[in-house]
């Protein structure tokens, strides 16, 4: 049985516990062997790819992410501090949009970071009135908990100075008058009113979200709450996106939970637990439980500091609400997959998982998983090993908002967060992530940070937290499908595992911390197959 590919030629990283080797041989999708096994599993009609001294590793898996709203954010202004720190740049791109759209359109824009903004505030609704007179303006946050929208925006909404704050939301008042800001479940009242895309336009959008994330190393990813921008259609879109061929990552989706979300209807629409293949699994729910750190929004016992606004950020839901959904979908057969940032709001959460957790519906073998996990401390830590309680954190919120972290929480709080070592010692799984659009979702930022803990700034924090680049590419690959039940599957390579790999244009294992920044993914594989080639090295090959 002769191989349908080999790859030699440079080092293979199989996976933590197995090390590396310098062949592996794919037949039929799968690993077939490794090593000398690999080249004598050759024969002629193998096509064989020359690693030429790269290194080839696991298909990176993106555990937390927002798949569909990253790939209708390509199409919105791009606010990200990467290009945007000042509030006149930020105004010019809005109104540069709205010059270039009718009047009356919607004019969107994600990403933009007040702590980075040389202002050092959101942006005012009358700011965007002057930049777009005549159009509906809203702006998202980078963390994606609080937005601000233009006069025009908040009267199609029907906000006015007397809307009262909807549960767990912030309508910002100052003087009495709006400012434009609105804080998580407060948001969903400018969102509500913002027409939603048609399937061809998600269907669209996931695709070019998935080709950009292959072209990155990933062949597996995750749609985090599921329904938040068009509801029920999104699982619509979905299916209709691998049944038209144009699903080229493996998804594992987590619907919408709160209660203006979709899984109670996707629940009386026969939906199940691991509906769906391998390539479009249906598998959890998302619950919120808190806001952001770099906001001031997540929840935590001690306060923010006095200098950064005080107060300890806002709660979602009361703990009767939160516990009731996290029973309801427990016992409904979902994965719980429920964001908690801070300390106080990982107390809830906790809580409420406990509770939960009985002789009829017990916890062993569900996994289920505190998203982000931030600010944990050592007993939430052991209560969640003690129940299978996976951490899924963004190693890369460290550099992109770790300096915000200090300036809003102090230096030592700062310093315990997001602890990888740790959880990875205790045997706690952390799946590596990038929650993009909140953060870039570039795998190489994400490795640099677990490898450094080093800011964008260069601050460094914490750095008994660093980790191995064998344990950062494990966190990155092993335990992303660890959380989606694919470990057997998928996260190393062995002989009969999915042949998902990633040939990268650098060796991440020998190279400074400091090149990762920079190296790119050369050759994606699902099942053997390429879904992105950057240098065309396996069409050649089919071609001679």
């Amino acid at each position: 049985m002769s191989a349908d590919l080999l790859l030699s030629g440079g080092r293979i990283f199989r996976g933590l516990a197995q090390g590396f080797t310098d062949a592996l041989a794919v037949k039929d999708g799968c690993v077939l062997a490794l090593g000398e096994d690999a080249r004598d599993a050759a024969g002629p009609e193998t096509r064989r790819l020359d690693l030429g001294g790269r290194v080839a590793i696991p298909a990176f898996n993106e555990a937390h992410m927002h798949l569909l709203p990253y790939g209708l954010g390509l199409a919105q202004v791009n606010l990200r501090a990467e290009e945007v720190r000042t509030l006149d740049e930020l105004l010019r791109r809005i109104g540069a949009a709205a010059q270039a759209a009718p009047k009356g359109a919607w004019i969107l824009g994600r990403g933009y970071d007040h702590g980075e903004l040389d202002v050092g505030r959101h942006p005012l609704a009358t700011e965007l009135d002057r930049a777009a007179p005549d159009n509906p303006v809203a702006i998202v946050r980078t963390c994606g908990h609080m937005a601000v929208a233009n006069s025009m925006a908040m009267k199609l909404a029907g906000v006015g100075h007397n809307t009262p704050d909807p549960e767990g939301g912030i309508i910002e008042r100052k003087g009495g008058q709006l400012t434009g800001l609105f804080q998580e479940r407060a948001m969903r009242l400018v969102r509500d009113v913002i027409p939603p895309p048609d399937e061809a336009a998600m269907v669209d959008a996931i695709e070019a979200a998935c080709e950009h994330l292959a072209s990155l190393g990933f062949a597996s990813a995750t749609d985090m709450n599921v329904g938040m921008t068009a509801g029920i259609a999104e699982v619509d879109a979905y299916r209709a996106a691998q049944a038209q061929g144009r699903l080229p990552l493996r998804m594992w989706q987590v619907l919408a939970g709160n209660p203006e979300g979709i899984a109670q209807e996707a629940w009386a629409r026969g939906m199940r637990p691991m509906d769906g293949d391998d390539g479009l699994r249906w598998g959890a729910v998302k619950v919120f439980a808190d806001g952001s750190a770099g906001g001031l929004t997540a929840a935590f016992f001690e306060p923010y500091l006095a200098s950064a606004g005080g107060g300890t950020g806002v709660f979602t839901f009361p703990d009767e609400t939160i516990h009731a959904l996290l029973k309801l979908y427990h016992e409904q057969g979902w994965q719980l997959d429920i964001h908690a940032i801070g300390d106080a709001a990982i107390e809830q959460v906790l809580l409420g998982m406990e509770a939960a957790d009985s002789e009829a519906h017990p916890f062993a073998g569900r996994r289920h998983r505190i998203e982000h996990c931030g600010f944990v401390t050592r007993d939430q830590r052991r209560r969640m090993k003690a129940r299978g309680i996976l951490p899924v954190p963004q190693p890369v919120f460290m550099y992109e908002f770790g300096d915000l972290y200090i300036r809003n929480l102090g230096r030592e709080r700062s310093e315990r967060a997001y602890p990888m070592k740790t959880w990875l010692d205790e045997g706690a799984h952390p799946a590596a992530s990038s929650d993009c659009p909140v953060s870039t979702v570039d795998p190489f930022i994400n490795l640099f940070t677990m490898l450094t803990r080093q800011t964008n700034r260069g601050t460094v924090m914490g750095p008994e937290e660093r980790l191995t680049a064998e344990e950062a590419v494990h966190c990155y690959t092993w335990c992303g499908a660890y959380t989606q039940f694919a470990e057997d599957r998928r996260g190393t390579l062995k002989p009969g595992m999915q042949a998902d790999i990633a040939v990268l244009s650098r060796d991440v294992f020998t190279i400074e911390p400091e090149a990762l920044r920079g190296t790119e993914a050369d050759l994606t594989l699902r099942d053997g197959r390429p879904i992105f080639d950057r240098h065309g090295a396996l069409a050649a090959l089919a071609a001679q």
